[in-house]
């Protein structure tokens, strides 16, 4: 080959590399600006800070185009943001155990199953793991009815919304039940108050609208509304489970977290497990739905449930209630 047409040929080359790593760092770089900046941007930044540590792929593609077109500015660049991405896949809050005598154990499951599909599978698995609190999202008409006529002699208790679709929602429980205010939102967000052996704990179903690119506002404002019921215990132990649709990178899901609640998941050493979609679990996904719980409670296992003809994979959580320090 002409030494005068293969030097151009790699030069070209090279400044293409140079520019496909670059807009890869920018479009990471973005995402990341936001998680740096504690908010969640708008469309598409929820959506893909929702994966933030699967942006590790592009930046390690971008650190090779780098290498490769001996660009070391945008290796400096890929390194700074692999920096930040290893920063902030740790785990988010505090851990903290109690400090009183133990008082209650008990046994929690949140499930969704998506529009109700997934209820046959769900009532199995209730019946195998024998929780004590069951807390249900998208459980339409006839998940309701079936839940009503399979699980009403183990679970006399309930709180429920109805609606069809993905509007409905349930909270089960072996323990006796007062009514509590349900979370205004688009999908039901039952409350209520279990008498757990003589120890009353606030139960919060979540179920705030997923971050659709036309509705990121309608998201922000529904988990605000859940973060509002979180910080208005006034004290008293407080289990809030269901689908959140975000997870930690979300500054939304954060701001919950910091009303003074624990991720059950995270304190049992599985944070960041996925559980949707549950077609690509547990290789690649998000994890969306959480057991928070308050100070007051030790999480000793999470274990995530393959549940066929939902998209969620089931989460259980053993806890145990303790007292006052």
């Amino acid at each position: 080959m002409d030494t005068d047409t293969a030097a151009p040929r790699r030069s070209g080359g090279r400044r293409f590399g140079a520019w496909c790593a670059g807009l890869l760092f920018a479009g990471v770089s973005v995402v990341v600006g936001c998680r740096v900046a504690d908010t969640d941007g708008v469309t598409p930044v929820p959506q893909l800070l929702a994966f933030l540590p699967w942006l590790l792929v592009p930046v390690g593609a971008g650190l090779l185009l780098t290498l490769l077109a001996r660009w070391w500015t945008g290796a400096v660049w890929g390194v700074a943001l692999l920096g930040l991405l290893a920063w902030f896949i740790e785990p988010y809050g505090k851990t903290a155990e109690p400090a009183g005598p133990p008082l209650a154990d008990l046994r929690v499951l949140t499930s969704n199953v998506e529009f109700g599909q997934g209820t046959d599978e769900l009532v199995s698995a209730v019946r195998r793991e024998k929780p004590d609190l069951v807390f249900v999202q998208e459980c339409e008409y006839t998940c309701d009815a079936a839940l009503r006529r399979e699980l009403a002699a183990a679970y006399p208790h309930r709180r429920a919304v109805e609606g069809g679709g993905s509007e409905g929602s349930v909270i089960l429980s072996a323990f006796p039940l007062e009514a509590a205010p349900n979370v205004p939102g688009t999908m039901g967000m039952p409350g209520a108050v279990a008498d757990v052996r003589g120890h009353a704990v606030r139960l919060q179903l979540a179920h705030p609208m997923p971050p659709l690119p036309d509705q990121v506002g309608l998201w922000r404002e529904e988990l605000d509304a859940v973060r509002d019921a979180a910080a208005g215990a006034d004290g008293t132990p407080t289990v809030l489970a269901g689908d959140f649709n975000a997870s930690q990178d979300h500054a939304a899901f954060r701001r919950i977290l910091d009303t003074g609640l624990y991720d059950a998941a995270r304190l049992a050493g599985a944070d960041r497990t996925v559980t949707w979609p549950a077609r690509t679990a547990p290789a690649f996904g998000v994890q969306i739905d959480h057991v928070l719980v308050s100070e007051e409670f030790a999480a000793h296992r999470a274990r995530f449930l393959d549940l066929a003809d939902t998209d969620h994979r089931a989460l259980v959580v053993d806890l145990t209630l303790h007292g006052a320090g």
